[in-house]
């Protein structure tokens, strides 16, 4: 081989490398579009909504007085054990509450039942203030989801279901907590699986597009589901070893055949 088709090589190595390369940038930067010259501002995002108690949820409910011990009771709650611990073992988590049952309330000694479903954390404290109010002077109530819940599956380095103490959660917040997309995720197809009164509904998000901060499935809501596929290379490379192992195994097999046949 001459110098020049070494040089005519290089060159095709070179274009072929670099192309590689933009591809590889394509699949796995977030937020494209946004410029990296001066500050972007975008116009719009997604409006976050006050999420919505239904029953089988476990809230947190706690009151405050000058008299701590006259609260104790309502502040201790139900120990109940529910799946989701932040990890991929799968193992039950304990989280104190109170369940909201099938009727959509809870029971707070003192107190009393509190329809509490259909309402937002805001309108739940409201109500169950209003209550505390004939029994206990110049209480403060705070109440919030004790588990919030939402799983993450596929082509990510941590798969699990997460229980989170908050309740304004984005879809990044949550890729965060899963320790980010593996390099077979396919970041243009995020997809959430949501439960909306009995009815599954699915969305799909980009993140390689600051448009995702206009969907509606931006912030997540409990017991969402997040789902990343995995991409035409994690397939390809599947596809490879799964054709080597037949390959190898054929290989294997007519060795024997051919041994058996010269011992016969």
């Amino acid at each position: 081989m001459n110098i020049i088709s070494l040089y005519r090589n290089a060159i095709v190595l070179c274009f072929l490398l670099s192309l590689s390369s933009c591809i590889t940038n394509k699949n796995t930067t977030y937020f494209q579009d946004i410029s990296q010259s001066q500050k972007t501002v975008l116009q719009q995002s997604a409006k976050y909504t006050e999420l919505i108690i239904q029953i089988d949820d476990i809230l947190s409910v706690s009151i405050s007085t000058i008299d701590p011990q006259s609260v104790a009771a309502v502040n201790q709650g139900v120990s109940t054990a529910i799946l989701g611990a932040a990890n991929s073992t799968g193992a039950a988590q304990q989280v104190n509450g109170f369940l909201v049952d099938k009727n959509g309330e809870i029971q707070l000694s003192m107190i009393g039942t509190v329809k509490v479903a259909g309402l937002s954390t805001f309108e739940a404290r409201e109500l169950i203030l209003k209550k505390a109010l004939s029994y206990y002077k110049d209480p403060n109530v705070q109440v919030r989801f004790a588990n919030f819940r939402v799983t993450v599956l596929g082509e990510v380095n941590r798969p699990a279901t997460y229980t989170i103490p908050n309740e304004q959660v984005s879809v990044l917040d949550v890729l965060g907590l899963a320790g980010d997309l593996t390099i077979y995720g396919m970041r243009e197809n995020v997809m959430v699986i949501r439960n909306n009164n009995g009815t599954k509904e699915f969305g799909r998000l980009n993140l390689n597009s600051s448009e995702i901060f206009n969907n509606p499935y931006f912030y997540l809501k409990q017991n969402d589901l997040v789902y990343i596929e995995p991409n035409r290379s994690k397939i390809a490379a599947t596809d490879a070893s799964r054709t080597r192992l037949i390959t190898i195994g054929t290989s294997m097999l007519s060795a024997i055949i051919v041994l058996l046949i010269r011992v016969l």
